[in-house]
């Protein structure tokens, strides 16, 4: 029989799209068949109508199911000599052969079932696990592929009767949702104490509530993890969970439970907060008005969320009040994913646990992100987004494992030209990290058969998730490469725009390992595919102490002191005196532990510091850069009120370096508030980088300048470097972060380009 076979890949299993193509080929009754295999989804037709077939193709790609994505159609002609003959259009049973096609993120609970959730005449009135091929979990519950129930945490839950007719109804949209499940069949919710059962299914809901309205704190088990809850605005509950969490002052998310609890919301903020992804959304504060005043102290923004799951949505109606919704780990720990464990270790923390008996097989935090002036910018990659794949612009033919960083670290499959970077897994310094790290690598591997012949690392040799990748590269004798920190920061934005044009790069961070041992963290950069050249960019300074200065801006202050201000000595002495800094200067002068770098992350400690807003220890990273940025804000500059031409503090070049002697003495000098003050550093730092970048622009004829690094998330500083270049095009992160949670995509990128010796083994520098 001649026919025609269609092949479609994408996000297009788990999604509804077998029943979706059953229905469309019965509307245009067309004969044929349609199942999953490892590589997407195959349609057969026997003698389409060619009229018939073209709407069928443009139905297709215009009427999916809201969570498809297709990214390829391939249609080919056949001749079938032992086909069975069809009388109509039908679904096979799913093929597993190697795999080829996408996994879809977990997606927040759909209008069709939070109608039914909320209609007394449902058979799922009211039952916390309801979800249909529109939503629900996906990348969580998945142990391997292809996506069917028995290959999930579902598989311990037979289907009812009536579950198992809507499974297998074509025409309803449970047809093969994995997830599916009623109160008869599926899981169910428990509230307890640490001791005892308190109430099961709706009165465990009802009962959570009525102790969070009484101040309590509840340990609440979700899709990818468990969230600490307390009442938003109660402020004794709330400096209750900071005391125990440790974390004094670090902002807290919240979830409300619809947007009428906000205001003057814009209309991309509503899309994303109403996304499939529902990640954790950053408004500013007037946005979100009646919370506790300790939220976010000092901070211009809150991270707000809607419910997600079923569960929150029961619990939020529940409440009818916003909630802190915050990550359930005890400080320094990741997040705990089952119901013996979360009794376990957050014994000091909660004071209630509302759990299921679903197991979480893959953790999934919650995603952040922020509608900037530039655009959506992603400053967490998890729930709802992993394990979505981005195509690069590469011939690349290698399997390469990329192992990012220690810090915000994920990890990047890159196959062909198709790249899976992993969801955020964290602070590979904790050995419960570590052991996640593994734990995913393994579970990534499995779920998409992928074996590397090429594993990139970051070229510092003390990150434990290079070790790792060293040792896997020895065990599975295949290369290993070690990626410049800085370069993997600009080709990560580069991967995302698909761009391999020569470019200016301006990576702005912390510290990372950069030429000949070097640490940078302030760079101005020349990249083009492997290629990377260091062409100048914050000039060295002490890091007092090593690493602990990143948690002490004190030590940053006196070093910036001691290297550029004459009299520092007598700043040093008002400024420190109730600490050792006579000792630490004594220390950095004859360069006991103090190695050089050109950090722009320590650079805001240190200016955080002299304006008196970061004390002698931070709490959480990128505390004093935050608060920097929310203060500079406040100031007449950036409101309109004055201009910042002819500008006193001063940052000019000197050669290929940021002058910071003559920063300093013309900042101290300033007269200005705190708020203009730190307004002015970032004038200042924007304006000598903006002069590097377009000096090296025109001295290497470049069009293109990138910006990354963590430091670029700070929105001010961006801003003033997109208008000062505005001449260029400016390219900046916005699926990714522009942190360490982009860097393995673009370590994976830098691999994709370098040529492989596949006759010998052996660990390279780029």
């Amino acid at each position: 029989m001649n026919g025609i076979e269609i092949r479609i890949k994408g996000k297009v299993q788990g999604v509804g799209f077998r029943p979706f193509v059953w229905l469309l080929a019965n509307e245009y009754e067309l004969k044929g068949d349609v199942n999953n295999d490892g590589k997407g989804v195959l349609i057969r037709f026997i003698e389409p109508n060619e009229n018939v077939l073209q709407q069928f193709l443009s139905a297709l790609q215009t009427k999916h199911p809201p969570l498809a994505l297709i990214t390829d159609i391939q249609i080919q002609k056949k001749y079938w000599e032992n086909l069975p003959h069809f009388s109509a259009f039908i679904i096979r049973e799913t093929e597993n052969n190697n795999m080829d096609t996408q996994i879809v993120p977990d997606a927040a609970t759909c209008t069709a079932c939070i109608d039914e959730l909320f209609n007394p005449k449902s058979r799922r009135y009211h039952y916390p696990f309801t979800n249909c091929t529109h939503c629900g979990p996906r990348f969580t519950i998945i142990k391997k592929m292809p996506y069917d129930r028995q290959n999930t945490a579902m598989a311990d839950f037979p289907l009812c009767p009536e579950c198992t007719q809507e499974y297998k109804n074509p025409a309803n949209r449970r047809f093969h949702a994995q997830p599916n499940a009623c109160i008869v069949c599926g899981p169910h919710i428990w509230l307890q104490d640490r001791y005892h059962q308190l109430a099961i299914q709706e009165t465990a809901l009802k009962q959570t509530a009525l102790l969070l309205h009484q101040g309590k704190i509840a340990a609440i088990k979700g899709i990818g993890g468990f969230h600490l809850a307390c009442d938003a605005r109660n402020k004794t509950a709330v400096t209750l969970l900071r005391e125990r969490k440790h974390r004094p002052s670090k902002p807290l998310a919240i979830m409300v439970p619809n947007l009428d609890f906000l205001r003057d919301l814009n209309e991309v903020e509503i899309q994303l907060l109403t996304s499939t992804a529902a990640p954790i959304v950053l408004l500013t504060k007037h946005k979100v008005p009646n919370l506790a005043s300790n939220i976010a102290p000092d901070l211009n923004e809150i991270g707000v969320m809607l419910p997600s799951n079923p569960l929150q949505h029961l619990l939020l109606r529940e409440m009818d009040a916003p909630l802190v919704m915050t990550s359930a780990n005890p400080s320094g720990q990741p997040p705990v994913l089952d119901n013996e464990s979360a009794v376990e270790k957050l014994t000091d923390l909660a004071d209630i646990y509302l759990c299921h008996n679903r197991d979480i097989l893959q953790r999934a935090d919650d995603s952040l992100v922020r509608v900037a002036f530039d655009g959506v910018e992603t400053l967490r990659r998890a729930r709802g987004y992993v394990p979505d794949e981005t195509i690069l612009e590469t011939n690349n033919t290698k399997n390469i494992l990329a192992l990012g960083s220690d810090l915000k670290n994920t990890f990047c499959l890159l196959k062909q030209n198709k790249s899976v970077v992993s969801q955020h897994i964290g602070d590979t310094a904790n050995v419960f990290i570590q052991q996640q790290l593994e734990n995913n690598l393994n579970l990534f591997s499995q779920i998409y058969q992928f074996k590397p012949n090429c594993i990139a690392v970051d070229a510092h040799q003390g990150y434990f998730s290079s070790k790792t990748g060293k040792a896997l590269a020895e065990k599975l004798n295949v290369h290993c490469v070690e990626i410049l920190h800085h370069h993997a920061h600009i080709a990560a934005v580069l991967a995302e725009y698909r761009c391999n044009e020569k470019v200016i790069g301006i990576a702005l961070d912390g510290i990372g390992m950069g030429e000949n041992g070097q640490l940078w963290g302030g760079e101005c950069l020349l990249v083009e595919g492997k290629n990377c050249q260091h062409l100048g960019g914050l000039p060295v300074v002490a890091l007092p102490g090593g690493d602990i200065a990143a948690s002490q801006p004190w030590r940053n202050w006196l070093a910036h002191l001691q290297q550029f201000v004459p009299n520092w000595r007598n700043i040093a002495a008002q400024t420190c005196q109730h600490l050792p800094w006579e000792a630490l200067a004594s220390a950095i002068e004859r360069r006991l532990n103090s190695p050089l770098v050109s950090s722009t992350g320590r650079l805001f400690d240190a200016v955080a510091y002299g304006l008196g807003i970061a004390g002698e220890k931070l709490s959480w990273e990128g505390e004093a850069a935050c608060h920097l940025e929310a203060l500079a804000a406040q100031s007449s500059f950036t409101k309109g009120e004055k201009s910042a031409v002819n500008f006193s503090v001063k940052m000019p070049l000197k050669g290929n370096r940021l002058d910071l002697a003559t920063f300093w003495q013309t900042w101290l000098a300033y007269e200005g508030s705190a708020a203009e003050k730190a307004f002015a550093f970032h004038y200042a730092l924007a304006k000598g980088f903006s002069d590097l970048a377009r000096q090296q622009a025109q001295n290497h004829g470049c069009r293109i300048i990138v910006l990354s690094g963590g430091v670029m998330h700070n929105q001010l500083l961006r801003r003033l470097l997109k208008e000062n270049l505005a001449e260029f095009t400016l390219l900046s992160a916005h699926q990714y972060p522009m942190g360490d949670g982009g860097l393995s995509l673009g370590q994976a990128s830098i691999a994709s380009s370098l040529p492989i010796n596949e006759e010998k083994r052996k660990i390279a520098k780029f």
